[in-house]
């Protein structure tokens, strides 16, 4: 780098040359000038201090630096007296936490982790309590499939750690349909259900509980002859394979059979599957009712029956290897809380991990989720240089909505067919919310809810409230659908009741337009969001 501050060409680095060792001149002694110099101050006259001059005693001066003419800054005095915070600041609080955790891909990057190690090791215990496997030879004919580690760090609300979880998954990618595996759906519990069961427990001010099953899917039977090879800590058994017995994490039947022995299981306690979510399992009995709400491996738990839980719980104890979590507080990325209103459901860590993976974190807040007369197609900015990250970046804004619903869209998909008029746009979408209103009633009175009265909906089109109301075919409804007439038959059974609303009253028109600040935060006033963080 240049010696000067003034030379800044690369090329002409100045190096100062250093005499030879023989040189006669050492390379600090002065030079002559500096002898002159020395011998013309030499004759200047001394000044003689005065008789009564005293020096009192000081400390030495500091060194002066011999590269840099200057004198080194005097070392700062601190205070030892005790400093207390700002008034300002008594209202924080600090926390600290990792950021950033990594989950290893492959087994060689955890051969040196305890950490990982025991967490594989517990895994292979489980497996062999259950009897997944026995060890034999590979029939002529058969092929094995392959197995690998899949390591997770799962984390609490907060983002702290939680426990390091190791599986042992098959790959998928090796299986063949009608010789692995055959059936593999496995329902799961829709979020209108989630919703539900919360409401239903806040209006009759229940208890929500939870439990977790250990290892679930390796409760589920195999009516297949599957092969798989034998993990990386086999290796005293190289030539050997893995006959399975139970449904091995990986396996695509294997969520299927876990849900049928669960099912099979908690029918012998006298519990039903809801006809309008398999996923909901209801018990009544004359000491009350209990209702349990299915997620794969996790389950919620309420009821007034408290003694018939407790019962319950006892007996998924003898059954499964179960984890009691207590009251409900985490539960699929939402955090749960309660007061003497109500149940609060937010994602605090979910949206703060989605704005770290967007790094959007240092970004401006705006008031609205999408500017005023905004008109986007598909040539609009520049090519995304990560597709894969965008689609999941908006999937998991998609799964925000849960809690965020002012960011939703009515729907997610383009309408297939093209509508002729408004009128007809607004008696398609009448259809469309029957149909979802049908299923929460069913829903709803499942859960011990039930409707003495026409449920109300509000459509701030008169014309397609007409049409909804008189049996009438002309020439500008004769070619809609038979399917989107069942809002008249269920306005003529009483199940629904059609009001005209005015479009400033519409609270609907949030997910379907953009509005400015003002109007946006009284549609979402009426959305009964809290705009505080829960007890």
């Amino acid at each position: 780098m240049p010696l000067f501050p003034h030379d800044t060409s690369p090329d002409s680095s100045t190096i100062l040359p250093i005499p030879p060792a023989d040189s006669p001149v050492s390379p600090l002694a002065p030079s002559p000038d500096v002898d002159l110099a020395l011998a013309q101050t030499s004759d200047l006259p001394i000044a003689t201090p005065p008789a009564d001059f005293s020096v009192s005693p000081q400390a030495p001066a500091p060194p002066v630096d011999p590269i840099t003419d200057q004198t080194p800054p005097l070392p700062l005095r601190r205070s030892d007296q005790v400093r207390a915070p700002p008034a300002h600041l008594r209202d924080y609080s600090c926390f600290l936490a990792v950021l950033s955790l990594h989950e290893p891909h492959t087994y060689r990057e955890t051969c040196t982790n305890p950490l990982w190690q025991k967490a594989m090791t517990e895994e292979l215990q489980a497996l062999e309590k259950t009897h997944t496997w026995d060890l034999v030879d590979l029939p002529r004919g058969k092929s094995a499939i392959g197995c690998k580690w899949v390591y997770k760090i799962k984390t609490k609300s907060d983002g702290t750690i939680e426990r390091y979880k190791a599986r042992l998954v098959t790959k998928r990618y090796a299986k063949e349909y009608g010789i692995d595996y055959e059936e593999t759906f496995a329902p799961v519990t829709r979020i209108t259900s989630v919703h539900s069961l919360f409401t239903i427990t806040a209006i009759h001010q229940w208890l929500l509980f939870q439990m977790d099953v250990k290892n679930a899917f390796l409760n589920g039977d195999l009516t297949e002859e599957v092969y798989i090879q034998a993990p990386p800590s086999y290796s005293n058994c190289p030539n050997k394979v893995c006959l399975l017995h139970r449904a091995l994490y990986g396996l695509k039947q294997a969520p299927r059979a876990w849900f049928a022995k669960f099912s099979n299981t908690v029918h012998q306690f006298s519990f039903s599957s809801s006809p309008h979510d398999t996923t909901l399992f209801i018990r009544r009995s004359d000491q009350g009712m209990i209702l349990l709400l299915l997620y794969v491996d996790d389950m919620i738990i309420t009821g007034n029956d408290h003694s018939g839980i407790s019962d319950f719980k006892q007996f998924l104890h003898q059954q499964f290897k179960m984890k009691d979590l207590g009251h409900l507080g985490y539960f699929l990325g939402l955090e749960v809380s309660s007061d003497s209103i109500g149940y609060y459901l937010s994602q605090t860590k979910y949206t703060s991990d989605l704005l770290s993976r967007a790094s959007l974190t240092d970004t401006k807040v705006v008031s609205t989720p999408l500017e005023m007369n905004a008109r986007l197609t598909p040539l609009d900015g520049t090519p995304l240089s990560d597709a894969t990250l965008y689609r999941q970046l908006v999937g998991s804004l998609v799964y925000l909505t849960v809690t965020l619903p002012d960011i939703a869209y009515a729907v997610h998909l383009k309408q297939h067919i093209v509508s002729r008029s408004s009128t007809e746009a607004e008696y398609r979408a009448l259809a469309d919310t029957t149909s979802e209103l049908l299923a929460l009633r069913w829903l709803l009175e499942d859960m011990g809810l039930t409707h003495s009265s026409p449920t109300v909906i509000h459509c701030d089109n008169r014309s397609a409230i007409q049409i909804a109301h008189n049996d009438v075919f002309h020439e500008r409804t004769k070619h809609i659908e038979i399917d989107c007439h069942l809002v008249r038959h269920h306005l003529s059974a009483g199940i629904l009741r059609l009001l005209p609303v005015s479009s400033s009253d519409q609270t609907a028109d949030i997910f379907t337009k953009t509005f400015p600040p003002s109007r946006f935060r009284d549609l979402v006033s009426k959305l009964k969001m809290a705009s505080v963080r829960p007890p």
